[in-house]
Parts: structure tokens; sequence; C-alpha cells
């Protein structure tokens, strides 16, 4: 769990005041990264959340933190969307649930969302570049089509979503967490890249995930070292 915040220590430390403090000295050194900005952080921290099923005291801090901020309930809904491609439905929907819960406890308005486009819901043109429709319809025609509606679903740009650049630091974090360090990683490292970080913005991104599990992260830094000695 990432967090500075007062309340949130004093209630770890009644429950563990020796892992509160582990906590809180975490917390310190992962938010004194500096190419990530506060927004990222709390993106990253979410993501590591719905990723491994900790909805409770850690998603609630996390939140909170955003909050803090300036990150809305409306962009931590667009971000559970977005990483319900990679993470899977039924993960990203114990994270809405889990929002909108905050939102009636804090007593925030849940934000309207303009629905997709009839069009992007059924059959039509694929974002996904050829090269990669290619390779996927060599394993499976139906797993095409899928990544075909999933990529259409979330192709929107417009006010309120995720930049190129946060979506490729999430995506890339959703392998840490699954450890799918292989072509996934790569393309998602690739997406951050295009999105304008710097290779040293991809490492603060593996910096910051260590905290949710070194021994994953450890995994990706070689896979990271790899693929960005090729660039």
């Amino acid at each position: 769990m990432t967090t500075t915040e007062t309340p949130n220590l004093t209630r770890l430390a009644a429950l563990d005041p020796v892992f509160a403090q582990m906590v809180g000295a975490t917390a310190k050194y992962v938010r004194a990264i500096p190419e990530l900005t506060d927004r990222e952080k709390t993106f990253l921290c979410v993501t590591a959340d719905v990723c491994q099923a900790s909805l409770g005291l850690a998603f609630t801090a996390h939140v909170r933190a955003g909050l803090t901020a300036g990150v809305s309930t409306g962009d931590i809904r667009e971000l559970l969307r977005f990483v319900s491609y990679d993470c899977g439905y039924h993960a990203a929907a114990a994270g809405i649930e889990r929002i909108a819960a905050l939102e009636a406890e804090l007593g925030l308005e849940r934000p309207d969302a303009e629905p997709l486009p009839p069009e992007l819901l059924s059959d039509g043109p694929s974002p996904l570049p050829e090269a990669v429709r290619a390779r996927l319809t060599e394993l499976d025609a139906h797993f095409t089509g899928y990544f075909d509606l999933q990529s259409r679903m979330r192709a929107g740009h417009g006010p309120g979503t995720l930049s190129e650049r946060e979506r490729g630091l999430v995506s890339l974090s959703v392998d840490v967490h699954y450890q799918t360090l292989a072509d996934t990683f790569r393309t998602h490292v690739g997406r951050a890249l295009r999105g304008g970080a710097s290779p040293e913005d991809v490492r603060a991104a593996l910096r910051f995930n260590a905290q949710f599990g070194v021994t994953r992260a450890w995994h990706a830094w070689e896979a990271l070292n790899a693929i960005l000695a090729e660039s």
C-alpha cells in the first residue's frame, strides 16, 4: 500500500505497529520517484490493487491519496474500464463495485460517462495493426475478433481519458503483476515510449511497482533491460 496519509498509518499501527513503520518507510521511498506524476502514481497503485484483488484498506488509501492529488473518481473509473482488457472483466468489476461504494461513503456524486457509440460494440474496423491481427489469427480467428472488439471499445481519447503515456505505463504494469513479460510486455513498453515516456520514465514505473512484489519486479527488470537494450 502506498500512502503517506497519517490516518491510514495510524490505522495500520493499531493492527501492527512494526508493519506500519515498514509501510511508512516504503511509501516515502517510492513516492520520491521524480519521473512519475502523482496522477500516474495513483493509477499504478489502483492497477496493482485490482490485479492483486487488494480492494480493502490499500485501495481505499490509494483512492483517497489520488483525490487529494486531484485525481477524480471519474478518472479512476476510466482507468478500471481500460485495465479490464488486460486484467479481466471479473477483476475490474470488483474495482468498479468498490469505487462506487467509496463514492457513496465519501458523499461524492457518481460521474457521468458518455455511452460508447453502437459501432464500437459490434463488428467494425479494427484499430489493431495488421501485423498484430495476422499474428493473432495464426493462433485463433475467434480470439482475433475478441481483440478487435476490446480494442474498438477502448480506442477513444476524448476529454477525461487516459493519455497514451498513461495507458502504456498502466498496461506494462499489468504485465508485471501477471508476469506476462514476453510479447505483451514488449508491446506495452513500446506504447509508453510512443506516448512520450522516456526509457527512464519506464524504468521509474518499474521502480514504483517493486512495492507490489519485489520478486515480480526483479523478473520484469530482466525483461525490460533486454527490451531497452534493443532500442
